[in-house]
């Protein structure tokens, strides 16, 4: 077993392969994040740092290197495998939310559990004492469309905690936000992360984001350009 949740190996990502156009977007990075730590992946538009989310979250496979993540190896893991990790073991948090439009905040909080097999009775008790902890218990039974952005992404902070994941992935979580929701945002991460020791990944462009987390990873044109650890793991 590794002693990173995620261990990423020389990784490779190809498009168009083998035809005149082929493109390398991710050029052999190597990444490994031990437990409980709040990494921040930095990087302009076209820099990589979307593909690599992908992968981060068992969503793409690379086209070579090897990644471990939660001592799962993602190269040799079948399809059916995948599915249960990205249900599992990663919460995904994204900037436009994802929210099921005519669904309550209730229900979309439950459905990855629905996915899980969980008990209707365990997954109400449960989404709801999610929805209570990101500050949204008054505004459960509303819909998507009766909310402000700010608590829709709470609302999708909850959803991705549903199943408990060993990893949060959190890909521009404040872009559609103006900056106070934003900062309201970023808390809500920094708690889940000093009181229960989530492994947090951040992708974003926002350097002022980058800083408050404990390393820094940026990457420029597919490539590492820099890692920097700020404080020490939690």
């Amino acid at each position: 077993m590794s002693e990173y949740i995620i261990d990423m190996q020389d990784i490779v990502k190809k498009f168009f392969i083998g035809e005149p156009n082929e493109l390398t977007v991710l050029k052999g990075l190597t990444i490994q994040v031990p437990e409980h730590q709040f990494v921040a992946v930095v990087g302009e538009s076209g820099s990589g740092k979307s593909t690599l989310m992908n992968i981060i979250g068992a969503l793409d496979r690379p086209t070579s290197g090897s990644y471990t993540l939660d001592g799962v190896d993602i190269a040799r893991a079948s399809d059916s495998e995948l599915s249960h990790i990205r249900n599992q073991k990663v919460g995904f948090v994204f900037q436009n939310f994802n929210l099921i439009p005519r669904t309550s905040a209730l229900k979309n909080v439950e459905l990855p559990m629905l996915y899980a097999g969980v008990s209707p009775r365990r997954r109400t008790e449960r989404a709801k004492a999610l929805l209570e902890m990101v500050g949204m218990g008054e505004r459960m039974k509303h819909m998507p469309n009766e909310l402000s952005g700010g608590q829709k992404q709470r609302v999708a902070i909850a959803r991705a905690l549903a199943n408990d994941p060993a990893i949060l992935l959190a890909d521009e979580p404040t872009g559609a936000l103006d900056s106070e929701t934003g900062r309201l945002v970023m808390d809500l991460f920094h708690r889940l992360h000093d009181e229960q020791g989530k492994t947090i990944v951040l992708i974003t462009h926002n350097d002022q984001l980058a800083e408050e987390t404990e390393r820094l990873i940026r990457i420029s044109d597919g490539a590492i350009v820099d890692d920097v650890m700020k404080v020490a793991a939690s």
